[in-house]
């Protein structure tokens, strides 16, 4: 169990959005921190993943996007060993990313986790190759990603996580790949008087500038936490909550205001 003075692990999806090209000798499904343990089953990820690229009509719907979106990202899926890479950092673009802006950071407080359909889990600055996976897609021979990187992810979520404080931002179709541990934190964003309703771009947002002021902030994650405030939101209570597993992770609430 994690202590107030354990250190600090944010846990947060990849983007939809990347930057494109890259540097480096070319991806490994074996490079970066995890690598050792998750490089097999990345690179069994790739294999069919290139392999549903071969039906164009399949690879939209599989894919998501269309136009030349659908080109650049069905190119890189089919060329993902040994292409170019940049760190996750640099790599994902979304509105989280664009807030959380890690590369402005120079002493991080903290660590940062991005959990992947492609990938399993990697170090915010392990090397990423450009692609293009959902992790509630379902691919033929593995089936829907997020169970099948479930056990494992478990696992080694479990390992890394065991002596860390640890802010869950993963949203459904990211938490759904692993077991989480009890002692952790998760945020709930209220908007107006409804909770849950700041979607979007707005949570998004709010969250990436959320994951900044966490990894910027000195002391234990409950105090990292109940300072946060940025323009339009502040941090409002803390609740706990049983799970279905039986656990009582605490909750965060950050609320819209005036």
């Amino acid at each position: 169990m994690a202590s107030p003075r354990s250190p600090v692990t944010i846990l947060l999806p990849p983007s939809e959005g990347k930057a494109e090209g890259g540097d480096g000798s070319g991806w490994d499904p074996h490079d970066g921190r995890f690598g050792a343990a998750l490089g097999e089953a990345r690179a069994a990820v790739a294999g069919a993943l290139a392999a549903a690229m071969a039906d164009p009509e399949g690879t939209a719907r599989l894919l998501g996007v269309g136009g030349r979106r659908l080109e650049r990202a069905r190119t890189a899926n089919l060329e993902l060993v040994g292409s170019a890479t940049l760190p996750a950092s640099r790599r994902y673009t979304g509105v989280v990313w664009e807030h959380l802006d890690p590369a402005s950071i120079k002493r991080p407080k903290g660590s940062v986790l991005v959990v992947s359909g492609l990938l399993g889990l990697v170090d915010i600055n392990d090397p990423v190759p450009d692609y293009r996976l959902k992790m509630g897609v379902r691919l033929p021979d593995l089936g829907v990603l997020a169970r099948w990187w479930k056990p494992l992810l478990s696992s080694v979520l479990h390992a890394t996580l065991a002596e860390a404080d640890v802010l869950d931002l993963l949203p459904g179709e990211h938490a759904a790949a692993w077991d989480p541990v009890a002692h952790r934190w998760c945020v709930r964003f209220e908007s107006g008087s409804r909770a849950g309703t700041a979607i979007g771009h707005d949570a998004k947002a709010v969250k990436g500038l959320l994951a900044r002021h966490v990894l910027c902030s000195p002391g234990p994650l409950p105090a990292r936490l109940r300072s946060f405030e940025t323009p339009g939101w502040r941090y409002d209570r803390t609740e706990r909550t049983r799970s279905g597993s039986g656990d009582m992770p605490r909750t965060a609430v950050v609320v819209q205001v005036p």
